[in-house]
């Protein structure tokens, strides 16, 4: 079983290589994201699709990873700036993120996004 720390790691570098069936390999079942707004998914193609308007492409420079245990697996919080492409072609960068994660028996079962988008651009 992975590291949780590397596990996220490993999920967020596919994620951002649009390698969707590797990240899915990296999440469990019952797996969601919620994103700001709440907004919640189950799947990467409700994701792509709520993005589609909001920026071309987005990745993430990771400053820190944290880990520790959870009541139900262990959490793993990842801090970071977001940089990338709005839908009109201007760059962005230095947009804070933060997202959290429950690992469980070696899968990613929940992620909680947190980030600056809305503060930068309104949609």
């Amino acid at each position: 079983m992975a590291d949780p720390k590397t596990l996220v790691q490993d999920y967020l570098a596919r994620m951002e290589a649009r390698d969707l069936p590797g990240a899915k390999d990296l999440t469990h079942v019952d797996f969601e994201m919620e994103f700001p707004g709440p907004v919640t998914f189950r799947t990467f193609d409700e994701l792509i699709d709520w993005a589609k308007p909001r920026y071309n492409w987005v990745k993430k420079r990771i400053d820190r990873v944290d880990a520790g245990p959870a009541e139900d697996g262990t959490a793993v919080t990842v801090f970071g700036t977001l940089y990338g492409e709005w839908p009109d072609g201007k760059e962005f960068q230095d947009i804070r993120f933060i997202d959290w994660f429950l690992v469980r028996d070696g899968l990613i079962l929940r992620q909680k996004v947190w980030n600056d988008i809305a503060v930068v651009r309104a949609f």
